[in-house]
């Protein structure tokens, strides 16, 4: 455990945000944990985790994740618009993995708006997705933003957060068969 990277929490509570109260979790006679007991273990919010803690934390998951569907084998994709004098002025960035692409930024100069340049973005990576495979696409936008345009091309609202900023929503949108 790094002290200086650790709030510190006794074993069996946990509390972080102010005005929470600690609660308690089952004892080690209420849940077995293959061997270990929960007195040998200690729960700790990290407020500044180191790299080297991060990576480990998420390998294991990845090799859980691996031994349960197979390797996830994950590429980048990227696509940009420049201007003449080689600024982008437009973009689309995401990966492809398990069949699936997943748009992370969609982002057009608001000059360029409305002038075709996100659809023709999309259209572009969907293309490259059927090339590696991928049959279904998925993303992510704010009531603020692009919702009815990603609509009108097809994606499909699957989930819906709201309050998140407060005041609005975040739609989970897939598009099924490319």
């Amino acid at each position: 455990m790094h002290s200086e990277n650790t709030t510190a929490v006794k074993t069996a509570r946990v509390a972080h945000r102010p005005g929470l109260k600690p609660r308690s979790f089952p004892t080690s006679r209420e849940v077995s944990m293959k061997k270990i007991k929960m007195a040998d273990l200690t729960i700790a919010v990290e407020d500044n985790p180191t790299q080297e803690d991060i990576r480990t934390f998420i390998k294991n998951l990845v090799d859980y994740n691996a031994s349960q569907v197979g390797e996830d084998v994950s590429y980048p994709i990227a696509i940009f618009i420049r201007d003449s004098e080689g600024k982008i002025v437009g973009g689309l960035v995401g990966k492809t993995s398990w069949e699936w692409m997943f748009v992370s930024h969609l982002w057009v100069s608001e000059t360029l708006r409305f002038q075709g340049y996100g659809r023709e973005l999309m259209l572009t990576a969907e293309a490259e997705a059927k090339k590696r495979g991928c049959h279904h696409s998925y993303l992510d936008t704010f009531s603020f933003q692009a919702l009815g345009f990603y609509q009108k091309i097809g994606y499909q609202i699957f989930g819906i957060l709201e309050d998140f900023p407060r005041g609005h929503q975040r739609y989970f949108l897939q598009k099924r068969n490319l």
